[in-house]
């Protein structure tokens, strides 16, 4: 396995928020899903790049949307996740539940 066939951290928040996003996934929104859900707050510019490479490792396509008057007639940019996207995608997460397996990491934890 190369390693770009990896996922980072920040990779696989984003690849997360777009799939709970559905249709209505494109930079404003998923920028206010990473911050709602994982309470982490992200620059545009982190976001983009990050929303670029994705792209150019065939784990999401995007598509662009109707212009409007209320971005000065540009288009925004809807992103999906790709089938590609999902299986990498479940394939961090299984490695991460093994290697979690038997720790007890969370029991006990606070959470808030």
């Amino acid at each position: 396995m190369s390693k770009n066939s990896f996922l980072g951290e920040f990779e696989q928040i984003v690849l997360l928020a777009i799939m709970r996003l559905n249709d209505s996934a494109y930079g404003v929104t998923i920028q206010a899903e990473i911050e709602s859900c994982a309470g982490r707050k992200t620059t545009p510019g982190a976001l983009y790049t990050t929303l670029d490479r994705l792209e150019k490792k065939g784990l999401l396509c995007s598509r662009c949307g109707e212009s409007t008057p209320a971005r000065g007639g540009r288009a925004k940019r809807f992103y999906s996740v790709t089938k590609e996207g999902r299986h990498r995608l479940v394939n961090a997460q299984a490695a991460f539940r093994r290697l979690l397996g038997g720790l007890n990491l969370l029991e006990g934890e606070s959470h808030g």
